[in-house]
């Protein structure tokens, strides 16, 4: 389904999310009685109260965010400021805040917890901190949301990122990052230049706060995607790196292209992080999070840090990619291992 224009969005959609949450909040004792009978109809701990709770709360979040988004509209002169200093710092203060509720409802309500394998190397407190890429693994639900809290929240930073395009369909996602340094492009063959073109804009633009952030897989993690793109390394003629994705058990094989752009356009000095996680594994599809609800499990997070003068040539730089995925992937291997998670 195509995204409707802007203006439609902003005149009916978004208002459509405000009075539905207004009439939910209203029959709140209703539909959580129905919820709470269904529930115990329901193989399961509560999983349709949880999810019908956590809607709820996320919806509250999304309302409230549109709310103080079209405040700040006001305040900015009806968005003649909107791209001003302080109003870029205010937006990234919503943003922290929206992160900060969706990700702490969703771990009471599905019983997650999020543990750091290590304390982060080069930690990116410092006051002389430099703008920095985040390379991530990209695999489970809402591990984008967890990244970027942990970004966001845990450190101050400025993430700068690239969408899909279809996220416009969330109000408050449509709103708040369209006024930040924020891209969302289409989907597929056609979204391939728009792709490289924002990579390069975002990454080039970043200042002593900001993060660029990037999946070089591509797409979360599943066996098919993991068997169609070893065959699509084949067809290229590319048997070598077929061969090495073939030894990774829990990512997919990294692409170069979109690493190579944001590396040429960004500061030189600042370095890259990779972010590897484990723990979502098992909970890939809807019917994977239904059929386990509560997902009870702890989510491990691990980061590597390479500076700015390890980095490797452009020639290197497959070679390296593909070295620094294979240490992701063996961490997920032995964490899965060490803490029994289903999947490993």
């Amino acid at each position: 389904m195509s995204l409707p224009p802007r203006w439609l969005r902003r005149l009916v959609i978004d208002p459509a999310v405000v009075i539905g949450f207004v009439m939910a909040a209203v029959a709140l004792p209703l539909w959580l009685l129905v919820a709470l009978v269904v529930s115990r109809l329901v193989p399961g701990n509560w999983r349709i109260l949880r999810v019908a709770w956590f809607l709820f709360l996320y919806l509250a979040v999304e309302v409230a965010a549109l709310i103080t988004l079209f405040a700040l509209w006001l305040a900015s002169g009806f968005g003649w400021k909107i791209r001003s200093d302080p109003f870029q710092r205010a937006h990234f203060a919503v943003f922290g805040a929206v992160l900060r509720r969706v990700v702490a409802s969703a771990q009471r309500a599905f019983k997650l917890d999020v543990a750091l394998a290590d304390p982060p190397p080069q930690t990116v407190g410092q006051p002389d901190r430099k703008p920095a890429l985040i390379l991530s693994r990209h695999a489970g639900p809402g591990d984008s949301m967890l990244l970027l809290d942990f970004l966001v929240n845990g450190y101050k930073r400025r993430p700068r990122i690239v969408l899909k395009d279809f996220l416009q369909w969330d109000p408050a996602i449509d709103v708040m990052l369209n006024r930040i340094p924020a891209a969302f492009v289409p989907v597929g063959r056609k979204g391939g230049e728009s792709l490289m073109h924002a990579i390069r804009d975002l990454a080039g633009g970043m200042r002593s706060d900001d993060a660029f952030v990037i999946f070089p897989e591509g797409a979360n993690y599943t066996e098919g995607r993991h068997a169609h793109a070893i065959r699509k390394l084949r067809e290229i003629g590319r048997p070598d790196l077929a061969e090495r994705a073939e030894d990774l058990q829990f990512t997919l094989p990294p692409r170069t292209a979109g690493v190579q752009a944001a590396l040429d356009a960004a500061p030189a000095d600042g370095g890259v992080f990779f972010i590897g996680h484990a723990g979502l594994e098992a909970f890939l599809t809807p019917g994977d999070i239904w059929r386990a609800m509560p997902i009870d499990t702890t989510i491990a997070a691990k980061t590597w840090f390479v500076p700015a003068e390890e980095l490797p040539d452009p020639a290197d730089l497959e070679s390296w990619l593909y070295d620094m995925w294979s240490q992701i992937d063996q961490w997920i291997i032995g964490t899965l291992a060490e803490t029994a998670e289903p999947g490993s």
